[in-house]
């Protein structure tokens, strides 16, 4: 069965290029404004071309969605995250880090949902920096009760002292490819 590619409706800024990639070859007429970005919900990056006129700032948000687009003309594709300009790459993290807190819920679910992948490893040993013995101790605590909120994890689990971080190191893992399980990009 083939996975459905997740599709973004809004995305934010990491990076506006308004006179296109500097290391574009073709005369300067030629080239087109370009817009890096990363999507509201699934965390995929984006290269998307911005309607004539429009100038765009880092951290602003736009619809890219299916819908009449105000200010992107297209989205011609996906990034890997060794492609972004270094404003894109400055930006990503603190972007990353506002969405944790966003979307608190969602990732404080995961805590509560996640299961094994194979009799070997679990899903919760696939954030950096857990091993064996954290992943019991979470799998205890939240058997006892589940957790509501990071704040929650904190208290509960000992041997994590910020389970945001956790999330932030695996969210820029996935970005990167780092390996084939996909916990939080295009879910």
């Amino acid at each position: 069965m083939l996975k459905q590619i997740s599709k973004e409706e809004t995305a934010i800024v990491l990076d506006f290029l308004p006179h296109g990639y500097p290391f574009d070859t073709r005369p300067s007429h030629q080239k087109t404004p370009i817009v890096q970005a990363i999507g509201n919900d699934h965390f995929s990056l984006l290269e998307l071309v911005p309607k004539k006129g429009i100038y765009l700032q880092p951290d602003q948000e736009v619809y890219i969605g299916e819908g009449k687009r105000d200010k992107i003309h297209h989205i011609s594709g996906r990034l890997i995250l060794s492609k972004l300009t270094q404003t894109a790459q400055s930006q990503l993290t603190p972007v990353l880090e506002k969405k944790i807190k966003e979307k608190e819920q969602k990732f404080v679910e995961f805590f509560n949902r996640s299961e094994p992948i194979n009799t070997r490893r679990h899903q919760i040993e696939l954030l950096p920096g857990i091993g064996k013995k954290h992943m019991w101790e979470i799998l205890n605590a939240r058997e006892e009760k589940e957790f509501t909120s990071f704040e929650d994890i904190k208290t509960r689990v000992k041997l994590i002292p910020n389970p945001e971080k956790l999330v932030l190191k695996r969210l820029l893992a996935e970005l990167n490819n780092e390996d084939k399980y996909k916990l939080f990009i295009g879910s």
